[in-house]
């Protein structure tokens, strides 16, 4: 059986300690956007998203990821401004309103700076400073840690997991240089991005070499065309698939996983938990 890493330290993230390695997080997903992949774009509704943030609070999230431009295929990229108009207003008031921290996902330093100053206290940057290396000096004056994905142009590979590794270690070494503290940093190895359906399932088949970054682990397969492909389902019929990823990524040492679906994947997380990290753990933990 698969047992949890250990020696990853405490990421403190809004307030909050992080201890790596005692259980897995979940991080909810609110995307402002009008053409999110996974039908949920909220648009610019701020009433909208922080009814879904009480909701995810309420289901037992650990930390929300705001975004305001889609990352699905095809997409057309969002001009700054519009960027910071959609995400702006929600940072300000879940910052204010809801007791968790809050992430901004984005790839623009401009857009991170303004929404670490409305009160995120996570940047999340799926180009992994491939795109604006300047996020990583955002990060670092404004103290706050960040989540670096690995992701590239088309899906060209000689050898597919230890080239996302040498990447991730690339752009771990790359935010390090620009002053982001070690403690601070966390990898995600990008499913869905840049990879095809086969890359996507080898890189979950064999998710534990990522361990030997040294870093927490953050899984983000809610929903994706990986699992619509293997069982034929649309995106609204995506659950299980995605549950069946997170419980076989914690059994690998994932440590934060990025889901639409709050309250059915934390029931997933505290039963896969107690068997890979022990039951001991969770005595006392209220039921869902």
């Amino acid at each position: 059986m698969a047992t949890a890493r250990t020696g990853l330290g405490v990421t403190r993230i809004g307030g909050r300690e992080f201890c790596w390695g005692e259980r897995t997080y979940v991080m909810g997903i609110i995307n402002v956007t009008p053409d999110s992949f996974s039908g949920d774009g909220l648009g610019s509704d701020v009433e909208a998203a922080l009814a879904q943030a009480r909701r995810f609070v309420a289901d037992g999230v650990d930390m929300i990821d705001v975004g305001g431009e889609s990352t699905r295929p095809g997409h057309t990229p969002v001009a700054e401004d519009d960027e910071l108009r959609r995400v702006i207003p929600v940072v300000e008031r879940l910052a204010r309103d809801v007791p968790v921290s809050i992430s901004i996902d984005t790839y623009k330093s401009g857009v991170a700076r303004r929404a670490v100053q409305a009160g995120a206290s996570l940047i999340n940057d799926v180009w992994g400073l491939k795109r604006d290396a300047g996020i990583a000096r955002v990060a670092a004056e404004a103290h706050v840690p960040l989540v670096l994905m690995h992701n590239q142009e088309g899906t060209a590979y000689t050898d597919l997991v230890p080239e996302v590794v040498v990447s991730l270690r690339h752009s771990l070494e790359q935010a390090q240089a620009a002053g982001v503290p070690w403690e601070h940093l966390i990898v995600d190895p990008g499913i869905g991005f840049g990879k095809t359906v086969e890359h996507n399932l080898e890189v979950m088949r064999r998710l534990g070499e990522l361990s030997s970054l040294g870093r927490p682990i953050l899984l983000g397969t809610s929903r994706k065309s990986m699992i619509g492909l293997v069982l034929g389902l649309p995106v609204d019929q995506r659950v299980e698939g995605t549950a069946a990823t997170v419980a076989l990524g914690i059994a690998q040492g994932v440590d934060i996983v990025r889901v639409h679906d709050v309250r059915e994947i934390v029931r997933v997380c505290r039963m896969s938990d107690a068997i890979v990290r022990g039951w001991s753990r969770h005595v006392g933990t209220t039921p869902t």
